[in-house]
């Protein structure tokens, strides 16, 4: 029997004993109980007022938590309690706690979750303790918890064990990573006051946060291959959104001025160090703003989620956080988030770092070529990978380049004196993209000519991130009438990565994407396959391709290859 299912075997005989004695090994209920936080608290206030030849105590109290340490001397027991808030050390006798209680105690292993009640008082060694007189088991833990810990192997040679180090575990169970490391749980709460201060800066300026589809009969508002699912009443396929943009500009047609969303986008991407399938964007539009007021607010967003970020690790407000303390280190470089954010054109830093003019074609081409980019008819996208091929580097400090080239930016306004460059600004800090605004358009005939430029662009290309179809409702929307508008998104996983130092996007996602570990690939293929195949025959019945010509024979070839693969 192999030491896993040795140790699991002893938890579940455990479990059964303690059904024999009577206390359950799955409560219903948790009596009363105080956060080890709140009953330190109390108990160190009780100390300053309490004489000098009396000893502060605290009676009827209790704590509930998960047991990770266990220390027998003698007849006494310690066992360290452990909730979201910190530790309690626990001291249990039998005189106190009594037959039946030691008894629960023997079958207690570390990972139980466990209630004691009793009284607070220092120990002899000046450690806060609840003295147990009760003890209540609340639940068994059947897997043995990942902590550091020695033992000796069959030739009685002392082996030692590490806290879960494994990065692809750590990220696959996420539950015993938060259980055993300390410094992950305190990132994520990081993450919280981040998104909550997002949130604050936003509603105190007058925008109303708002809800929109995530299932899109259309994928717009950026470039990118959409997840694709299936609607079996409606006979239609949808897309997970890859952008909230469209919805959210539709709110400004009906007379919202201000509004934001933060949301979970999707995008059937790649996955590196800064991406992932699934990931959160903070989307806000203002009607009457720019490019320019969107540059002013997205300073002021990171620089107020960078002081409520350091006062929350320091454990002051915010506003005692000075812009000279707003440096992070991320990585090898130190960020200041205090300083005015360089401004900086697009085209400035293409002809500064590649050498070429932004509107070259031959310059540019000739430039690709030298970098090893494979050259094609889309100008401006080359241009564009031209420019992230050499120029990244530069924008350590974050920079706003402004001035985008117009072709790559369907949604935005032109500049008044040259039509081909957009006003659209990307936010960078250490080469890597934070945030993405326009002055929005709003003109409903050159929306139409630029999202069919797009879609025939991307046919002509084979580009599988270009848009497939013309969204005539937004276009019609804008028809009702959209008023000058300023529109931004920024990137909360980049964000919680750079406050929190960390360098890859699934050390700030409580549940990253990993690919899925099978016990029988090829059946898994199939059943994949199978779907697709169900999918498809309920499209080819849809009223709209129903009657079409030549969609019997093929729903019947597709209902052939069905039955194969079952």
């Amino acid at each position: 029997m192999s030491e896993a299912n040795e140790y699991r075997l002893v938890r579940e005989q455990k479990r059964e004993a303690l059904k024999a004695l009577g206390a359950d090994p799955y409560a219903v209920r948790t009596p009363p109980r105080q956060t080890v936080a709140t009953l330190k608290a109390e108990f160190e206030a009780a100390e300053k007022s309490a004489a000098p030849e009396s000893p502060a105590r605290l009676a009827a109290r209790a704590v509930a938590g998960r047991v990770l340490a266990n220390r027998k001397m003698g007849k006494a027991v310690f066992v360290d309690v452990y909730d979201q808030t910190g530790k309690m050390q626990v001291y249990l006798n039998a005189k106190a706690v009594g037959e039946q209680g030691m008894k629960v105690y023997e079958n207690i292993d570390l990972g139980d979750y466990v209630h004691f009640a009793g009284e607070v008082q220092r120990t002899r060694t000046g450690e806060v303790t609840l003295f147990a007189g009760g003890i209540t088991f609340l639940t068994k833990a059947l897997a043995v918890p990942p902590l550091p810990r020695e033992f000796k192997d069959e030739q009685g040679n002392v082996k030692h064990v590490t806290a879960f180090t494994d990065p692809e575990l750590r990220y696959r169970q996420r539950y015993l990573d938060l259980m055993v490391h300390q410094d992950v749980r305190r990132r994520f709460e990081l993450r919280s006051h981040l998104v909550s201060a997002i949130r604050a800066f936003l509603t105190d300026r007058g925008y109303l946060e708002v809800e929109t589809p995530m299932l899109h009969t259309i994928p717009g508002g950026a470039r990118a291959r959409p997840f694709i699912t299936h609607h079996n009443t409606l006979h239609m396929n949808m897309y997970l959104r890859i952008a909230p943009e469209l919805y959210l500009k539709r709110l400004l047609v009906g007379g919202f001025e201000k509004v934001f969303e933060i949301n979970r986008n999707f995008r059937n991407e790649g996955i590196d160090a800064t991406h992932n399938p699934e990931f959160t964007m903070m989307e806000l539009y203002e009607a009457y703003g720019d490019y320019h007021s969107m540059m002013e607010i997205t300073e002021g967003m990171f620089r107020h989620a960078a002081r409520v970020v350091r006062g929350a690790e320091r454990g002051v407000a915010p506003s005692a956080v000075a812009d000279s303390e707003l440096v992070f280190k991320w990585g090898e470089v130190e960020v200041d988030l205090g300083k005015p954010f360089r401004r900086v054109r697009y085209s400035d830093l293409l002809r500064e770092h590649a050498g070429v003019d932004l509107h070259d074609v031959k310059a540019v081409a000739q430039k690709a070529r030298a970098l090893g980019i494979e050259v094609h008819e889309d100008h401006y996208k080359l241009a564009d990978q031209v420019l992230e091929a050499t120029a990244m580097g530069s924008m350590v400090q974050p920079t706003f380049m402004i001035d985008y080239p117009t072709p790559i930016c369907p949604l935005t306004k032109s500049k008044p004196e040259d039509p081909r460059v957009a006003e659209r600004f990307e936010l960078f800090i250490n080469g890597v993209e934070f945030a993405n605004a326009f002055s929005e358009l709003n003109e409903p005939v050159e929306q139409l000519r630029r999202f069919q430029e797009q879609v025939e662009l991307g046919e002509k290309t084979k580009d599988v991130e270009a848009p497939k179809e013309v969204d005539h409702d937004y276009v019609h929307a804008l028809e009702a009438g959209m008023p000058p508008a300023g529109g931004l998104g920024v990137g909360i996983d980049r964000l919680c990565m750079l406050l929190t130092n960390t360098h890859s996007i699934r050390d700030v996602l409580l549940f990253p994407h990993m690919k899925r570990e099978h016990s029988d690939a090829r059946g898994a293929a199939l059943q994949r396959a199978r779907m697709a195949a169900e999918t498809l025959l309920e499209e080819l019945q849809s009223p709209e391709l129903a009657k079409a010509a030549g969609m019997k024979e093929l729903a019947a070839q597709i209902e052939a290859a069905r039955k194969q693969l079952s």
